[in-house]
């Protein structure tokens, strides 16, 4: 099994499905768990030194985080649906609670932080979206905390990929700090599909192939991306969502095309 995939489990008694840590990643910066929460059900956490993006990918929950309190945060169903999800940015160090009203599926994503500034709501109207490709490599975005956002180190993105699509493409990189040409951003895919027992694929090698790795994803499975190019593709009848969450020492999203496949990017059209 691929040294890079992550796969869900049972729940564990605060609701816990899937963590990757900087410590089991091997890495320096981002964080992410995934959490089901049952109606009534609550997951609490403090993260010392490290901010944190709640996002509501499906269902609704009320958030405490210090002395902020945000009700029915989140009203999608699924992630395939065509709302935004509820999020809430914690400060490093601040507790939060997050309660849920009926079945909720939670993403926790963290990375370093300075715990300045307070915890917000992060408004739908604030999460710009964009369509981008063409043809089969249309995929459908929405920033939920993009570097045009207050944080510290964190950048988070959802897209939708539909099927017989491919995206993350043409394949590109984000692991050299390059002033204005790169940056050096650790990721994490969380992946869901519709219907749920379908698969994709995520392929995530370097200019070398020293990493070159193939990875069959199923539903609720993380790839995680330390380096090197990483493209997806969504088989025919399935659509695909994936969660992103990225950080590094520089908040900045510059990545770098494969340059045997970057005539794809500049193909009319």
């Amino acid at each position: 099994m691929s040294g890079l995939r992550v796969r869900p489990h049972d729940p564990a008694a605060d609701g816990t499905v899937l963590e990757v840590t900087p410590a089991s990643a091997g890495w320096k910066h981002v964080g992410f768990r995934v959490v089901r929460l049952a109606n009534g059900q609550r997951y609490s956490n403090r993260e010392t030194g490290r901010e944190t993006c709640l996002v509501i990918v499906a269902g609704s929950a009320d958030v405490h985080a210090g002395n902020a309190h945000f009700v029915h945060v989140g009203t999608r169903a699924t992630p395939f649906d065509a709302k935004a999800p509820g999020a809430v940015y914690v400060p490093a160090g601040l507790s939060y609670t997050v309660t849920a009203w009926g079945p909720v599926e939670l993403a926790v994503c963290t990375a370093p932080g300075s715990g300045e500034g307070l915890p917000r709501l992060i408004a739908e109207t604030s999460m710009s979206r964009e369509v981008r490709g063409s043809g089969t490599n249309t995929r459908y975005i929405r920033n939920i905390l993009p570097q045009t956002e207050p944080a510290d180190s964190l950048l988070v993105v959802e897209v939708i990929t539909p099927g017989g699509h491919w995206s993350s493409y043409p394949p590109h990189k984000h692991d050299t700090a390059e002033e204005g040409a790169e940056t050096a951003l650790e990721e994490t895919y969380y992946h869901r599909l519709n219907p749920p027992q379908g698969f994709a694929f995520q392929r995530v090698y370097t200019d070398d192939r020293t990493l070159d790795e193939t990875v069959a994803v199923e539903d609720g499975d993380v790839v995680m991306v330390p380096r090197g190019y990483h493209p997806v593709g969504a088989p025919h009848g399935y659509d695909l969502y994936y969660l992103n969450v990225m950080a590094g020492p520089d908040r900045q999203w510059i990545f770098r095309n494969d340059p045997a496949h970057d005539w794809i990017a500049r193909r009319p059209g």
